[in-house]
């Protein structure tokens, strides 16, 4: 298995680092999996709120995945109409790649026509702008993730850690997922 996630400049840093967690716990307790970060191009990037991260490889060199995840924040709407990215998303697609989208990243899948006649789902406060930007996209408002097969969306920044969890579980099984979920001692209960 493996894995790229996507880096942009203002990407959400959680967006990403919930799910690059996830799974490279999971890559911990199988070598079979791998996880790598890819941009644009290799090198820095500056996220959304100022982290920044190297890009371990460019879109030219990454090669086959099997699972992208692409993350939301304000760098998204950039991306949106740029067809470069409606090319890169569209061609992995069309390779197999299991696409999966965090918050806003999911508006960068229907704007490449990913998302056409399918269930999404994205941040609460651009649900509105999803469902304008596909054909016959079903928005869940209230879904924290939806998993249509090989298009895979979640809901808003923390949604990306049970996105993951969730393929874990879906790629490797429950127990696996278990394990990783009890690794990371996520088990939310929010304070407030």
């Amino acid at each position: 298995m493996r894995i790229a996630v996507h880096v942009f400049d203002d990407a959400e840093e959680l967006d990403w680092v919930g799910p690059w967690e996830v799974f490279t716990t999971w890559a911990m307790f199988d070598d079979t999996v791998e996880v790598i970060s890819v941009a644009r191009e290799a090198g820095v990037v500056r996220c959304a709120k100022g982290l920044e991260v190297v890009a371990q490889t460019g879109w030219e060199e990454l090669g086959p995945v099997d699972l992208v995840v692409y993350p939301g924040g304000r760098g998204t709407r950039a991306h949106l109409g740029d067809e470069a990215i409606r090319s890169w998303v569209r061609d992995l697609h069309a390779a197999g790649t299991t696409m999966v989208s965090v918050c806003t990243g999911s508006l960068v899948y229907a704007d490449a026509g990913l998302l056409d006649g399918r269930p999404a789902t994205t941040h609460w406060g651009t649900l509105d702008r999803l469902g304008e930007l596909g054909r016959d996209l079903r928005v869940r408002p209230d879904d924290r993730f939806v998993d249509d097969g090989d298009v895979v969306t979640a809901a808003g920044v923390s949604a990306g850690i049970d996105v993951a969890l969730h393929l874990v579980a879906r790629f490797a099984g429950a127990d696996r997922a278990r394990e990783v979920r009890r690794y990371l001692q996520y088990d939310p209960q929010p304070p407030v």
